[in-house]
This record gives C-alpha cells, structure tokens and sequence, in this order.
C-alpha cells in the first residue's frame, strides 16, 4: 500500500519551539516499513492516482484556502485515494457550525451564536443571550486563532465596523469568554482509531487567552481526570468514527467537560507528551487499513 502524508506548505507560520512532529511520525512510520511519502496538499505536480491512502497530517493552511481545499478532497474521492480522516466527516468538521450539530445531540458544547455570511447582527444582544460581559468573536471556518476578536460591554462598540467587515467575505461565530481558559487551561485528549492514547492541559501566557504554543501558550501532558476522559470518549464515538485520529478541545466547568472544538483535520496531536503516542499511532492506522503489523527487532 501506498500512502501520501500529506502536510502544508511550511512558511515559518506556526515556528515554535516545539518538536517537528511531522517529521518525528513520519520517520518512525518509515521505519516500521510502511511506503509512506510526505506531499504537500496545495503541490500542483503531485501525482495523487499513485496512492492508495492519503493521511492528512497538517494541512494547516487549508482554512485560507478552503475552496481549493474543497476541491482538493473531491479529487481524492474521485481517484479513490482513500483519506484518513474520511473526506466526508473532514468536509464536517472544517466548519464550526458543526458545534450545533453536537449540541443538538445531547452534548456539551460552549455556548455559540452564530453571524451568517453579510448579517449585520445586533452584538450588544450577544452579551445577554450567552449570559457573558466578554465575548469571542472568530471564523467559523478557521484556525490559529484568525481574525480572533475579544470584545467586552465597554469596548464592543469599537469593533463593530471592523466585524461587519469580517461579514462582508464569510461566517462567523460568538461565544462567551470563559474564565477557565485563563485560570486552569483547556483540556485537549488524544485518540486513535477511538482508542485515548494521552491527554495534556494548554494554558495561555499571562495576560493572553490563546493557547496555542505557536501564540506562546504552555503545555503540560497531565494523566486525564476519569470523569472528563468519559466524557471526551463521547464526541468520539458519536462524530468521530472511522477517524484515525481525534483531539477533543475542551474545559472542567463547574465538574463537567464542555467541548471546545472537535479537531479532525490538521491538529497537533502533542506526541512528544507520551512516549507511547507514536505506537499508539502506528497501530491505529495497521487496524483501519488492515495490516498485520510486523514484529520489529528489539
């Protein structure tokens, strides 16, 4: 079997001083035998019929190129290169209204709002409907913290224009800012094939809230609280099926877990927080493509 691993065009964007891991998980799959080739999604000259499998590692600019990125997984399914994640739940999950989805489900999800394509909503509602005097404004197709805006009952007035502009080109989304990013950091847990593999709470540098470590926010793997674990398994089995990877987002308010974002395209999965991350890897994608892994010398 052949497999693309597929990544981004890599412009010093997201330079932390964290570990490549793109480079680590493709060298240990290599190492395991598998005929695996590292491609860049937006390559014109890449010849996707000679694959069999495509892994969408980090194709983290997709969300400025969404239309191509679009057509980029029509032309997969086309050739029938199959990708992991599916295309059909990647297509899902690149926009964030699917957060209703999940909320109509049952689950726990932070309060959203949500300002279609050339609204002009009435923000000074927004504070009384998500019961919050600090709002976040972003994308709903977005990463990275794009076009990220917060706004408070004092200040709301200065962005109003600037917002309205946003609304000109596409979507957007309202959520209240919750004091626990701030105080005790988001949640994030990893899982493979549906199976947890690790957990790690992201916390914002001082005065920030912003947590990824590309903005400056810290990390630390942290073993997962079995009540929000649970939880976490929930999003999972319910919209994340198939998936060879998933990291659900998340916070402890008040005991309970209360899903931030469902991540299935492109996140950093933080293998360097468990030494076991990469084998747990490797044999989720041996189970979804029915591989018997090899016994490797010790």
């Amino acid at each position: 079997m052949k497999i693309a691993y597929v990544c981004y065009e890599d412009k010093g964007q997201y330079a932390s001083g964290v570990e490549n891991e793109d480079l680590i998980l493709l060298t240990f799959l290599k190492k395991n035998n598998l005929d695996i080739s590292l491609e860049i999604w937006t390559d014109p000259n890449v010849d996707w019929a000679q694959y069999d499998l495509a892994i969408l590692k980090s194709p983290w600019d997709y969300f400025d190129k969404i239309n191509q990125f679009y057509e980029w997984l029509e032309t997969l399914d086309r050739l029938k290169v199959r990708l992991l994640n599916p295309v059909e739940t990647v297509k899902w999950n690149s926009d964030k209204h699917y957060l209703q989805e999940i909320a109509d489900a049952g689950l726990s999800v932070t309060p959203t709002l949500y300002f279609e394509k050339d609204s002009k909503p009435e923000i000074e509602k927004c504070f009384e409907s998500l019961q919050s005097d600090t709002l976040i404004v972003k994308p709903c197709i977005s990463g990275g913290s794009k076009n990220t805006i917060k706004i408070n009952r004092s200040n709301y007035q200065e962005s109003i224009a600037v917002i309205n502009k946003f609304l000109t080109e596409e979507a957007y989304m309202v959520q209240p800012f919750l004091k626990e990013v701030e105080s005790t950091g988001e949640w994030s847990f990893l899982f493979f094939n549906g199976k947890f593999s690790h957990s790690l709470l992201k916390k914002a540098k001082p005065g920030d809230f912003r947590v990824q470590h590309y903005l400056g926010g810290s990390i630390h793997a942290e073993s997962a609280p079995e009540h929000l674990l649970k939880s976490a398994c929930e999003y999972v089995e319910r919209f994340a099926k198939g998936c060879l990877y998933a990291r659900v987002d998340g916070l402890e308010i008040g005991g309970r877990f209360t899903l931030m974002e469902l991540e299935l395209i492109e996140p950093f999965l933080f293998m360097f927080t468990n030494p076991d991350s990469y084998q747990h890897y490797y044999e989720a994608l041996l189970q979804l493509t029915a591989k018997t892994p090899e016994v490797q010398p010790s």
